[in-house]
């Protein structure tokens, strides 16, 4: 494809939403974040990047007819497993025990891609929601993104975590700029400290640079609004917790769009689910 017939495509942004550990809070404020960008008048596509165990639609009380495995297989069109959730956002359904993406053969591969290319120009942004850990397969889905997000809790286990996976991602694939969302602080300034931990070390044994680009307020309505199959920007508008994702939202619909090959879907996709290479070592 011609330069020329890249830039007649919609660029798209591309946004994973990781964390190493589980638990962080990642799926919910990967889905309340997708759902508050296209309240702004953004078409959005959310991604279940657990392909192992999904669980968005879950937490949506939706029941998928097919899932990406189907698509894999063949048997179904990628339009055909969408889901829409809100006017503007439509998820893509992760599923239990479809192969890895290190796994996939060339032919899926292929598939793949031309399942996704068929999306361009229909979304300006794509929220990938990965799997907990930091496996091969999940480093491969973050490193494809144009904005990687890292959501980290006030725990030594997440800031541990969250530090692991900057790393792998930095010595393997050479990324160094990652936006961390601080989530479900319990005093005030403590998303400032906890934010600041983790710079402090990241920066001088890294070589990265981390912007600290929202702090999540522990928040029982979040947690009434989760146990509810909601979304809380939607359940209560007014939470802290809502005002912080709304206000999120319209911060990462700033952030700068790619050019070229690099803004289409099916770049992304040809990132994601090619061979990881061999030497593809998690170090922590």
């Amino acid at each position: 494809m011609s330069p020329l017939e890249y830039r007649a495509r919609k660029s798209v942004n591309v946004i994973a939403v990781t964390g190493g550990k589980g638990g962080v809070g990642k799926s919910t404020i990967s889905l309340n974040l997708s759902a508050a960008c296209a309240a702004l008048g953004r078409e959005v596509l959310l991604l279940d990047g657990d392909l192992g165990l999904a669980n968005l639609d879950v937490m949506l009380g939706l029941v998928p007819r097919h899932t990406l495995a189907d698509v894999v297989e063949g048997s179904v069109a990628l339009e055909d497993i969408l889901m829409p959730v809100r006017p503007g956002l439509r998820v893509v359904p992760g599923a239990s025990g479809i192969v890895s993406m290190a796994a996939l053969g060339g032919h899926e591969h292929l598939g793949l891609v031309r399942a996704f290319s068929a999306l361009t120009g229909q979304y300006d942004l794509l929220v990938v929601d990965t799997a907990a850990g930091i496996s091969p397969g999940t480093l491969q889905l973050v490193q494809a993104a144009q904005h990687v997000l890292v959501v980290v809790c006030d725990e030594p286990a997440s800031v541990t975590d969250a530090y692991a996976s900057i790393k792998a991602l930095r010595s393997e694939f050479g990324i160094r700029r990652f936006r961390i969302v601080t989530n479900m602080t319990r005093r005030d300034g403590a998303g400032e400290r906890l934010f600041a931990t983790l710079n402090k070390v990241s920066a001088r044994f890294l070589d990265v640079v981390l912007e600290h680009v929202a702090d999540l307020r522990d928040d029982d309505l979040l947690r009434r609004s989760i146990r509810r199959q909601r979304l809380v920007i939607e359940e209560f508008p007014d939470a802290v917790s809502s005002v912080a994702l709304r206000t999120l939202a319209a911060r990462c619909l700033d952030w700068p769009l790619p050019n070229g090959p690099r803004g289409n879907i099916e770049f992304f996709v040809e990132r994601s689910f090619k061979k990881l290479p061999p030497r593809l070592q998690v170090v922590r």
